[in-house]
C-alpha cells in the first residue's frame, strides 16, 4: 500500500523536524523507492507571499506566473516526503541536483492549484544514488505543470547502473553581471519550506566548509530567467543542473545562448569558470505539449 500524505495547508517546518530524526530503513536496490503520494488541494500564495516571490526572485509581475511558481509552491511537499521515516535516505544527506519542469499553459496569479507529489525512479551511480520526486499541478481540473526533481545521496548502494546526464557546456561571453542580494533569506525559506541553515546563517555555513550562506537554487534560477527575459511564458520546458552554491553577496555572471524559441545559460559565482547553475529552456505552443 502506498504511503499517503494529505495536506490541507503548507507543510510546516516543525513537522519536518519531528519526522527527520525518526529512524529510517535502508534503501533496497531491488525494490527501489517506496510508493509515496502527497496531495495539497487549493494551494494559493497569499498576496504577501506573491510579493516576496516576485521581489526575491527578480521575476516581473504580470497577468500570469512564472514556471518557477508551482516549482517553489510544491517544494514544502518535497521536504515533507524527504523527511518522512518511510523515505529510505536521510534528508541531511540529500542534495538537489536537477530539475526538469514543463508548464503546459498560463497560470493566473490567483489560481488555486491542486498539487500532487509522487516518488519516482531511482538510479544507482558509481558514487551514490539519484532519486526522483515527481510533481503535477492542476488548475480547474487541467494539468498545468509537471516536474521531475532529482536528488543525489553519496554512498555505496550496489553496482552502478547509470550515469548522471551531462549539462550543456556554454562558451559564450557573460551577458549580464549583478550581485546576489544578502537579504530575504528567511522569507524565501518560508516560500520554499527549506529552512536548511546553510541558506540562513553564514557562521553555520562556514562551519560546514562553505565560504558563507548561499541562496535557495529556485531564487537564483528566477534571477537568471528574469535577466534573460524568459521568466514567463504560457508554455515552456526548463531543465536545470545545480552544480554549486550561489553565495549571498557574491558577484554573479550569466552566460547565455538564446536561439529562437529557447536557450541555454550558465551562472558563475565570483569569477569561477565552473558554473554553479546550468539551465536549458524551450518555449512552445500549447498545442505542441
Amino acid at each position: 500500500m502506498p504511503v499517503r500524505l494529505d495536506f490541507r495547508g503548507k507543510p510546516g517546518f516543525l513537522g519536518f523536524m519531528a519526522q527527520m530524526w525518526r529512524p529510517k530503513g535502508r534503501f533496497d536496490a531491488a525494490r527501489g523507492l517506496p510508493e509515496m503520494v502527497a496531495t495539497w488541494r487549493g494551494q494559493r500564495f497569499s498576496s504577501r507571499e506573491l510579493a516576496d516571490f516576485f521581489e526575491l526572485s527578480g521575476l516581473p509581475q504580470g497577468d500570469d506566473l512564472s514556471i518557477l511558481h508551482p516549482h517553489t509552491a510544491s517544494f514544502p511537499m518535497l521536504m515533507a516526503m524527504l523527511s518522512h521515516p518511510v523515505f529510505p535516505l536521510p534528508i541531511w544527506r540529500v542534495l538537489q541536483v536537477r530539475n526538469r519542469m514543463t508548464q503546459h499553459e498560463a497560470i493566473a496569479p490567483d489560481a488555486a492549484l491542486d498539487l500532487t507529489v509522487r516518488t519516482g525512479e531511482s538510479r544507482i551511480l558509481e558514487k551514490g544514488i539519484e532519486t526522483d520526486l515527481c510533481v503535477s499541478a492542476e488548475a480547474k481540473g487541467r494539468v498545468v505543470f509537471e516536474a521531475v526533481n532529482t536528488f543525489y545521496s553519496r554512498g555505496r548502494f550496489g553496482t552502478a547502473e547509470a550515469e548522471a546526464p551531462a549539462s550543456p557546456v556554454l562558451v559564450a561571453e557573460p551577458v549580464v553581471e549583478w550581485q546576489m542580494p544578502i537579504h530575504g533569506r528567511f522569507r524565501y525559506s518560508r516560500l520554499s519550506g527549506d529552512f536548511n541553515p546553510l541558506h540562513l546563517h553564514d557562521g553555520y555555513a562556514r562551519r560546514q566548509g562553505f565560504a558563507r550562506a548561499f541562496a535557495h537554487p529556485q531564487r537564483a534560477i528566477g534571477q537568471c530567467l528574469a535577466h534573460l527575459g524568459a521568466a514567463r511564458h504560457a508554455a515552456m520546458t526548463l531543465e536545470i543542473w545545480i552544480k554549486g552554491p550561489v553565495f549571498y553577496g557574491a558577484q554573479l555572471a550569466l552566460r547565455a545562448e538564446t536561439p529562437p524559441q529557447g536557450g541555454a545559460f550558465s551562472l558563475h559565482v565570483d569569477g569561477d569558470v565552473r558554473p554553479a547553475i546550468v539551465g536549458r529552456y524551450q518555449v512552445f505552443d500549447r498545442d505542441s505539449t
